[in-house]
């Protein structure tokens, strides 16, 4: 070749590769400057969905089209049918048997094959199955017997047994690992959903649908709102590790596993116990000795009582309730940077006796009424929905009570939604970041919560926002906090096929996440890059340039990337 012609070639390919830099630069660029046109972000946390469960058929995602992954039993052996333990899906009655599976150590008679179903095809939105205040039925409730919505039995959704249902990524063992059996193979129909609903409807704000998005650990809400503020798990410093009552640590089997189900039976004779605390490292007589596989320690991993004030009142020990924490937050990080925040929970004002905050619905007293968790004494008259343990600030020493941290930065839901709707002409009233919890009857958590009417509250709270002036710059991130034991295909990350951070608290299954903001490149599009909770985290941090809290959320990739997400499969064919 002649030299002018390999020059000329070489010039040619250094300008391109120049090209291709810039244009990367280019869009990295856009999408943080994007990011800090935003003045303004509000986290509506929601409860207990899977991805595939609640925004499987969103058009162009990686849903249920590409979802089908049989479910095995406790012998490794593809299950023939799906057993039913929901008492509205139950055969023969209320269903016909159409699928039976006898061989390998299980009789079932069901009426579902090994596949995913349609929740909402055997229990509507307007079923009267969601139970009465303090009923505490573990099957669900049996139609005609409960309140309208449509609801369905609560499902396991633990640290120890989400690990095993994941089984090393197969996605597998929902199923055999859930009390409520096939009913985590239940999705609904997204399109019905209200939020789908208002989303296409005419005029409606831009949005992208996060379709990789995991919680960040394993387990459940009190785990993941830890992770949502913290970025790490709580260790109670010292527990007692002795096997007696006060000993709160968990204990497995040689599976890992802390329960049987209906599907599994514990090869070991001793004594599971599904507690808060990670499995000891050291049990010590009269317990099992701890897989060495196991995550062990002094962690708390599942629900458990704040040692401050509100807790739930059967939690009365100081034994029961973990201590506070002294490691810094988000809420932290914001303060040292002079930006204010506040998390704002349904019901918190009853719950904390402020009757001096928007919110405060328990009256002049004497005594609490009736829609208070029994034994409560007035002023401090918490809901008997009010989830303790979804107050994730209040485990911590920095907003205890009598704190004016505490003050300033724990308020009720009323008064985020207040402010919103104050927010006209040219100035919103929302603080720069805010985190939104919604009370137990409408944050979509099963077994206690109508999925359609929570899903309706949640859209007031965007319209709170979408018809303010604050629209104009404000992320709305929608987000739930873990899976709520349901099955999803996508294997979360770890040392296999993660692109992102990972270690051994997770993260775990995928979750449904959804943001609305301006400057977004179109209508609807849906962002495929690999996040996790503490992407919310990290999102705020790189906004307001705050120091990172851990490894994960230092190097998780923000929520910037919806700037750049491209349309969805369905609008680039047309």
């Amino acid at each position: 070749m002649p030299v002018l012609l390999r020059r000329a070639m070489t010039v040619i390919a250094v300008v391109i590769m120049m090209g291709l830099c810039c244009v990367v630069t280019a869009d990295a660029g856009d999408k943080k400057d994007a990011l800090h046109k935003i003045n303004h972000i509000v986290v509506l946390y929601q409860e207990n969905h899977s991805f595939d469960n609640l925004y499987g058929l969103w058009e162009g995602v990686n849903g249920l089209n590409k979802a089908h992954i049989p479910q095995i039993g406790q012998n490794g052996i593809v299950l023939g049918c799906l057993p039913q333990v929901d008492v509205n899906l139950l055969s023969p009655e209320p269903l016909p048997v159409t699928c039976s599976y006898h061989g390998y150590g299980h009789n079932i008679d069901s009426h579902f094959t090994n596949a995913l179903f349609p929740i909402d095809d055997f229990i509507s939105p307007k079923d009267n199955t969601c139970p009465k205040p303090d009923d505490k039925s573990e099957n669900g409730i049996a139609k005609g017997n409960g309140e309208s919505g449509g609801c369905t039995m609560d499902l396991d959704h633990r640290f120890y047994q989400e690990i095993y249902q994941i089984d090393g990524g197969k996605m597998d063992r929902y199923v055999v690992g859930s009390n409520a059996a096939g009913l985590t193979m239940g999705y609904y129909n997204t399109k019905r959903l209200p939020i789908y609903v208002y989303l296409h409807a005419k005029g409606h704000p831009n949005y992208v649908i996060a379709d990789n998005f995991f919680q960040a650990a394993f387990g459940g809400s009190f785990l993941n709102h830890q992770w949502l503020i913290a970025a790490k798990t709580p260790l109670w410093l010292e527990a007692v590790n002795d096997g007696s009552k006060a000993d709160l640590h968990a204990v497995v089997d040689l599976n890992g596993m802390p329960k049987n189900t209906p599907l599994y039976a514990s090869p070991t004779k001793e004594a599971l116990k599904d507690n808060p605390l990670t499995a000891s490292c050291y049990p010590g007589e009269g317990r099992n000795s701890t897989p060495p596989t196991v995550v062990c320690g002094d962690y708390a991993v599942n629900t458990i009582q704040p040692g401050a004030w509100p807790y739930n009142p059967k939690a009365d020990k100081d034994s029961m309730r973990l201590p506070p924490l002294t490691y810094p937050t988000i809420g932290d990080r914001l303060n040292d940077a002079g930006v204010d925040w506040a998390w704002y929970s349904g019901g918190w004002a009853s719950a904390e006796g402020d009757n001096t905050q928007p919110g405060y619905t328990a009256g002049n007293g004497p005594s609490c009424p009736e829609s208070a968790i029994k034994g409560s004494s007035w002023p401090k008259c918490p809901d008997r929905l009010f989830q303790f343990h979804h107050q994730p600030f209040n485990y911590f020493a920095a907003y205890a009570p009598g704190t004016e941290a505490r003050k300033k930065h724990l308020r009720d839901e009323v008064e985020f939604i207040q402010l919103a709707k104050s927010s006209k002409h040219k100035h919103c009233n929302l603080k720069p970041v805010s985190f939104v919890k919604p009370l137990g009857n409408e944050n979509e958590h099963p077994g206690y919560s109508s999925e359609w009417n929570s899903n309706a509250h949640l859209i007031d709270l965007i319209k709170a926002v979408e018809n303010s002036v604050c629209a104009r710059d404000t992320m709305v991130i929608v987000a739930y906090d873990e899976f709520g034991g349901q099955a999803d295909h996508v294997t979360p990350p770890d040392a296999a096929n993660s692109k992102g951070p990972y270690d051994q608290w997770g993260p775990g299954t995928r979750i449904p996440v959804l943001i609305i903001a301006p400057n977004l490149r179109n209508k609807f599009a849906i962002d495929h890059q690999e996040h996790d909770t503490t992407s919310i985290m990290a999102t705020i941090a790189h906004r307001f340039n705050l120091v990172p809290l851990g490894s994960r959320d230092e190097k998780v990739e923000d929520l910037s990337t919806v700037f750049n997400a491209k349309k969805s499969y369905e609008q680039q064919k047309k």
